[in-house]
């Protein structure tokens, strides 16, 4: 700190400078305080020896730097003076507590360790950190994280060419990237991987089909090219492995050569893993391959597609338990017909056992039901039935009035279990009743009486003998995949792809895996008392804004949240002013 005369026509005004770097290295003065002109000094420090005490003063504040002290912050805005023209002050911060996590999981190794191998001279750890930091708080195209990556506090510079050069790089080393994180993280988290969930989606891409991004069937029923994701999740939610494959590959043959990969690679075979997962892997080849090794498969079941035989004795009202009451057996038909008991056992999930070998594997169905399920899919059921009414009414008064075939109104068919459409039946008629031309279209009751018989039941099939309870408890565990692929379309709006290169689609997954996993272990880190939602957005609100020279202001709400997002961090951002010695401090300690 020195003092700064500055001598105009009509005054000398006097102030104390200082030097100091900003976030990018750069050094240059700042004014720490304007003091005025003599007259103010006097009044502050006396008629008698009136610089000596200033320097005095100035001194002070060197020994309190000297002492590794911190200065009081003076801050002097002046209402007549405009801001600088063209100079970002309002910086993203939210990152700062995502970055804490980044590099406890060593991702900045992985990242040096692919710079090593390919000997490229940019920084691909800055990228890879904007990419997913990006994904987690202001998910956006390519270009659009690039250019908001300046908004970011801290150092992060690279041109869009990195960008697409680091996924190209991500591309190639997708597996390596798995198996590294894997490592690291069984070094931070206590990884529980006695259950492993897999599941499939797809993502559909506004562009020509390829080699890559082909036609398929889509989720969100979107006629355009997909590429298929699929995911395995350990028990706690953390992701575990995936895959990235075209979009018309069938879903059980995804399964068995990433289980061949993360079994070698992870080093973890002969470990009694339970591999949980849905209907759409039901295969004797996928039940073959988990029963190997001391492996179990808990496989859904649907109910409407085995055999006649199985389905009778599924459906049948007797011989039912309760979990965790292996003495009494209940009949679903006298618990239906007595409301007292239907209030009893509302929340109750009963089961039964029925052996169904195949050919090639040992295994035993279990069917459970529900009364508060069947209620669920009752409720559901009837809600889209009377949707379907509705389409069919709308349509056939459309339609009453249409003289040319070609041009009456025509309702797309549907057997999807989700699609009201599913309920309607299509009649060709002429105005004398035979069957001909003219469509009409009614609802096929059947269709629902048959679905309405299923309800409240559930199927599995399963290796793992008399265990009942450990098995039902893994089928429950299954709704935090699918929250994950729900984050990763809703909230991390991981199909915002604006690419068709198969490498660097790779490479934007494998960063949306990433931020899965960052996302996670803040979740759990703070005790998984706030949703995805919250934390999200108040990731998002959280910014600085610079007082060039002295630091940095929040500029959000101080809550509950941003108190535990702090203890975690271990550093609070939230005091009134954040000085560059503190934020460096962040960056420093978090880069050990």
């Amino acid at each position: 700190m020195r003092l700064k005369k500055s001598i105009s026509k009509n005054s000398t005004t006097y102030s104390i400078i200082g030097d100091y770097k900003n976030l990018q290295g750069k050094r240059t003065t700042y004014i720490y305080e304007t003091l005025g002109n003599f007259k103010y000094l006097e009044e502050r420090f006396g008629k008698d020896n009136t610089l000596d005490k200033v320097q005095e003063y100035i001194d002070s504040l060197n020994q309190l730097l000297k002492d590794g002290k911190e200065l009081p912050v003076v801050l002097s805005l002046d209402p007549n003076k405009q801001i600088e023209k063209d100079i970002n002050r309002v910086f993203f911060s939210g990152h700062l507590f995502l970055r804490k996590i980044y590099y406890d999981l060593s991702i900045n190794k992985i990242c040096q360790n692919i710079k090593q191998k390919y000997n490229f001279t940019f920084d691909i750890n800055k990228v890879v950190e904007c990419l997913v930091f990006s994904r987690i708080i202001w998910p956006a195209s390519k270009l659009s994280t690039y250019e908001q990556s300046r908004k970011f506090i801290g150092n992060y510079d690279f041109d869009i060419q990195h960008v697409y050069r680091t996924l190209t790089y991500l591309s190639k080393e997708i597996n390596e990237i798995q198996k590294e994180l894997f490592n690291y993280s069984n070094k931070v988290i206590n990884r529980n991987y006695k259950v492993i969930y897999y599941d499939c989606t797809n993502y559909f891409f506004y562009t020509e089909e390829n080699d890559f991004q082909r036609y398929g069937i889509s989720k969100q029923h979107q006629p355009l090219p997909l590429v298929q994701m699929g995911l395995f999740m350990d028990a706690d939610g953390y992701p575990f492995a995936m895959n990235i494959n075209p979009g018309n590959t069938a879903e059980s043959t995804t399964m068995i050569p990433s289980e061949k990969e993360f079994l070698n690679k992870y080093d973890i075979k002969g470990k009694n893993i339970i591999v949980c997962t849905d209907a759409a892997m039901c295969s004797d080849e996928i039940k073959n391959f988990n029963i190997k090794d001391g492996r179990g498969f808990v496989i859904t079941q649907s109910i409407k597609k085995i055999s006649e035989e199985l389905q009778k004795k599924a459906l049948n009202k007797e011989n039912w338990r309760i979990l965790g009451n292996i003495h009494d057996v209940y009949n679903l038909e006298d618990i239906e017909k007595d409301e007292g008991l239907k209030k009893t056992h509302y929340n109750d999930i009963f089961y039964k056992e029925i052996e169904c070998e195949t050919k090639s594997v040992k295994q035993t169905l279990i069917v459970t039901f529900s009364l508060k399920y069947q209620e669920y899919q009752h409720k559901l059921k009837t809600h889209q039935l009377e949707r379907a009414k509705k389409i069919v009414e709308e349509t056939n008064n459309k339609n009453k009035n249409v003289k040319k075939k070609k041009d009456m109104e025509q309702i797309k068919i549907s057997k999807n279990q989700n699609d009201p459409k599913r309920f309607i039946k299509e009649v060709k008629t002429t105005d004398a009743g035979e069957v001909a031309c003219n469509i009409e279209y009614l609802i096929d009751e059947e269709i629902y009486k048959n679905e309405e018989k299923y309800n409240g039941f559930y199927g599995i099939t399963t290796n793992l003998i008399d265990d009942t309870k450990t098995i039902i408890k893994v089928m429950n565990g299954r709704w935090e995949i699918e929250e994950s692929f729900r984050i990763m379309k809703n909230e991390f709006d991981a199909g915002t792809v604006n690419l068709s290169r198969e490498d660097r689609i790779k490479g934007h997954f494998i960063t949306c895996y990433l931020a899965l996993f960052i996302y996670r272990y803040l979740e759990h880190q703070l005790d998984d008392k706030y949703t995805v939602h919250e934390i999200v957005s108040k990731l998002q609100e959280i910014k600085l804004l610079e007082h060039k020279g002295k630091g940095f202001e929040p500029v959000y709400t101080r809550t509950d949240l941003t108190d535990d997002l702090h203890q975690f961090l271990g550093i609070n951002t939230d005091n009134e002013i954040i000085t560059y010695k503190k934020i460096k401090k962040i960056f420093q300690d978090q880069e050990k």
